[in-house]
């Protein structure tokens, strides 16, 4: 060896040392940032995107055939078409709200209340634009499907004596005024209710309040059915009714545990929930009315599956399936107490009770949701949680829904009354909607 040129190797063989300890450090220290990078942008995920394409087309089979079935079973002969007629229609006005300007009012950054118009008319939105891991596409029809569902909702408490005009122009003031400033409040990152900590997995007081006050505004205002009391009006089909709820309860899944937004645990948890409350519900409702009236009915026991189903849908993915249990059961109680006993000691024809399970479904599940998400009774849990301070928050939206939707509801019933008049008139409702509205019957023979 050189020893001459050993001072030379040595510093050679120390930089090269000194600048691989560099190089090590600094790759180190930059593939976090490069992993953060990579994590913080949206990749598409198959299985997600499959799940949710599944539950956006099991929410509209709630509709149609779900709700139309379960509600024009429920009424007479003669205006079964009418129901089928308003719930298909408002459906199709519900989907065309939502592309021109639904969507961005609702699920765009914006105010307390209310989202912009950057999104109207889907603006900027692509085959590959993603909301998380799935297409926004996918994600804005999933949403579009809840809107449509909660308008048709409230045919219920004013079927067999609203003119067809009056319901759809209704409908479009609704869905405007009403559901987009709830849907933004409650599901949207700058929404008021969102920031206070407000749970709703998937829309008890979005769809099932919000619908069930604004129901129980419209059957006050337009006033009882003719002749009811005197004249026997029951439900023509029951069976048509319980295929209805049946596809109620299938769609519900793509409801609840579509709301996950993924297909994963959560989901899961959601799917089980959406099983077994509706059962503990359903077994209620029948043993109830059992007791009280000495016989299960099948319209109980149908009344007692969409109860259920109403409950669990705050809560579906924060509770456990035990605590889903005793929540459909005990729902169930309440909802039967106002159908049976509330409803007629204040004289309201509520005609298919969509405040009275709805409404009071959704008030009971939403309320219940901040107990039952602690963990000590099967829940989830949530950050920093205290069961006082979260009951407190659920009550506010609670609260607010029933404001909300009871007084804009109220202002645009009267406005629509003065621009083509809420009820039809007494010799069209005797005759029945069908032949009358739509120039067709049900059945014939």
């Amino acid at each position: 060896m050189n020893l001459r040129n050993a001072p030379f190797s040595l510093a050679a063989a120390g930089g090269a040392l000194l600048a691989s300890a560099v190089a090590a450090f600094a790759q180190d220290a930059t593939e976090p940032a490069v992993e953060a990078v990579t994590a913080a942008v949206p990749t598409l995920n198959s299985g997600d995107t499959a799940w949710m394409l599944v539950s956006t087309i099991l929410v509209l089979a709630m509709i149609v055939p779900g709700v139309a079935l379960f509600y024009g079973g429920l009424v007479r002969a003669k205006n079964m078409l009418s129901v089928l007629m308003q719930v298909l229609l408002i459906a199709c006005v519900a989907m065309i709200i939502w592309v021109f300007y639904g969507y961005s009012l609702a699920f765009t950054d914006g105010g307390a209340l209310i989202g912009g118009l950057s999104k109207a008319f889907l603006a900027g939105i692509t085959p590959d634009t993603l909301s998380g891991t799935i297409p926004e596409y996918v994600f804005l029809s999933f949403q579009m499907t809840f809107a449509a569902i909660t308008a048709t909702l409230i045919v219920g408490s004013f079927a067999e004596r609203t003119k067809f005009a009056a319901v759809i122009l209704f409908m479009i003031l609704w869905i405007t005024i009403v559901y987009l400033p709830i849907a933004h409040s409650v599901w949207q990152s700058t929404g008021w209710l969102f920031k206070r900590g407000a749970l709703d997995f998937a829309g008890g007081t979005v769809v099932h309040i919000n619908a069930g006050i604004a129901g129980l505004v419209g059957a006050l205002i337009i006033g009882k059915r003719t002749g009811l009391g005197k004249d026997l009006m029951p439900p023509h089909s029951l069976t048509l009714s319980m295929v209805g709820a049946a596809m109620l309860w299938v769609g519900w899944f793509g409801f609840n545990a579509g709301s996950a937004l993924t297909a994963g645990s959560v989901a899961g948890l959601a799917t089980i929930n959406t099983f077994v409350a509706t059962a503990g519900a359903a077994i209620g409702w029948s043993l109830i009315e059992w007791i009280v009236r000495g016989k299960p009915s099948m319209l109980g026991a149908i009344s007692g599956v969409v109860t259920g189903l109403v409950a669990v849908t705050p809560a579906a993915g924060f509770i456990g399936p035990v605590g889903a249990i005793v929540l459909g059961f005990i729902a169930s109680l309440i909802c039967f107490f106002f159908v049976t006993t509330v409803k007629n000691t204040f004289g309201y024809d509520d005609s298919l009770d969509v405040f009275g399970i709805h409404g009071v479904g959704g008030i009971v599940g939403a309320i219940a949701t901040g107990i039952l998400v602690s963990p000590s009774l099967g829940g989830v849990g949530v950050a920093d949680y205290a069961m006082g301070h979260q009951l407190w928050i659920q009550i506010e939206g609670v609260l607010f829904t029933l404001v909300w939707s009871g007084v804009g509801s109220a202002i645009l019933y009267k406005i629509v009354d003065v621009i083509v008049g809420l009820r039809v008139r007494k010799e069209v409702e005797s005759e029945g909607l069908d032949i009358v509205e739509h120039g067709e019957r049900a059945y014939h023979g």
